[in-house]
Parts: structure tokens; sequence; C-alpha cells
């Protein structure tokens, strides 16, 4: 039993490591100190996350298929052109999968959800009174968390994860934190839940993510992500 779980372990670390390493990379590129056409070397990346160069190509792969690199015959792996509309197309793309699992929540909501939502947006207030931003995003993913999984969708709510991805965690917590709107749409949202309104839900959701876009697009701007010619 005990090699049997080591096994597992093993394969969940060899898993998790060119996930580390597409994380790291999709912060850089984000971020603007890898730039579009940039070519990236292995070694550097490996050194930096802490692996092997094994794990350092899974991890571009993994990006590859993402659309983040490309990958230049007998010159390796470069950094793709990333767009403003890129950024409009993934919010827009999380706005129809989250806005459609919100709905189905809707329908089943029960107290005890409506009550941990109720909890999460307290703890958001006072977490913005003490000017905890990094407190204030992780409530926001919490609060959207809850609203996934309620709605018993594992394939939808897999889906999304997956677009969610193809931005660092930090610009979701400087929307939580940043966006003046954000608290006053939970709120809209939780209502809309308590009145089990699919429809109503499924519209304050999307346009809660879909108005993201200009804020995200505009910190992408100051990272340097873009530099007009």
């Amino acid at each position: 039993m005990a090699r049997t779980d080591e096994a597992l372990r093993g394969r969940r670390e060899r898993r998790q490591l060119p996930d580390e390493v597409a994380g790291y990379v999709r912060e850089q590129i984000m971020s603007g100190r890898m730039r579009p056409g940039d070519f990236l070397r292995m070694e550097p990346i490996a050194e930096a996350v802490g692996v092997s160069i094994t794990p350092v190509r899974e991890g571009l792969l993994t990006l590859r298929s993402e659309g983040f690199v490309t990958l230049v015959p007998r010159r390796g792996f470069q950094v793709a052109e990333f767009t403003r509309q890129d950024v409009r197309d993934l919010f827009w793309a999380q706005g129809q999968l989250a806005g459609e699992l919100a709905a189905r929540t809707a329908k089943v909501a029960t107290p005890e959800l409506l009550e941990r939502l109720e909890s999460i947006n307290a703890a958001t207030v006072e977490a913005a009174a003490a000017g905890d931003t990094q407190g204030v995003g992780d409530l926001g993913h919490a609060f959207h968390r809850e609203i996934n999984l309620a709605a018993n969708s594992d394939r939808l709510a897999r889906l999304l994860a997956g677009v969610v991805k193809h931005l660092p965690n930090q610009f979701y917590a400087s929307l939580e934190a940043h966006v003046e709107d954000t608290r006053s749409q939970h709120i809209e949202i939780l209502d809309a839940l308590r009145t089990r309104n699919p429809r109503r839900v499924r519209t304050i959701m999307q346009a809660h993510l879909v108005d993201s876009a200009d804020h995200v697009i505009a910190m992408l701007e100051q990272a340097g992500l873009w530099v007009e010619s």
C-alpha cells in the first residue's frame, strides 16, 4: 500500500511540475517580462521554477496548446502575440460559462449556500475597510467558486476553470479589490440567487465579468505588454 501511495504521489507531482512551469511563464508574459517574439530558453526557466528541463518542455507545450507560445522548427518556443481582443474574448467566454453556472445554481440554491455567500460578502467589506487587497481578491474567488460548485455541473465548471487560468491570479485579485462595482454586483447576484431568478443572475454575472476586460487591459498596458509603435 505504501508503494502504491508513493507512486500516486509521484504521478501527481509529475503532473504538477509542468503546470507550475506554465503558470510561471504565463506570469512572465502577462507582466511584460517575456514579450511577443521572444524566444524562450529552457534552462533559465528550469532554474527559476526549480525543475528539470523535461517539465519545462511539457509546460511550454501546454502553453502552445493555449496559444501563448509557438514552436518554431529548429529554433524553439517563441512567445506568441497576445492582443487586447484576446483579453476581451477571454472575459466574454468566462461570462458565458459563469453566467450559465449561476443560472443553474439559482434553480437549486439552498439556504446554506446563501448564508455562505452572505458571509463572504460581509468578510469582503471588512477586508476592504482594512485595506487587505489580497484578502479581498481571495474572497472574490471564494464567492464565485461557491456559485460554480453549487451548479452541480462539473464539466462546465472545468471548462470555465480552463479559461480562467489563461490569466494569472494577480489580475483577478486586482479586479475584485479595485473595480468599484464589484461588491454591489456581488450583492445583486446574491439577491437574484435568493429569488431563484436564473435569467437575472445570468445577465448580472455576464456583465460582471465582461465589464472587467477593460480594467485588465489597462493593467496589462501599464505592465508594458503592448508597446505602441
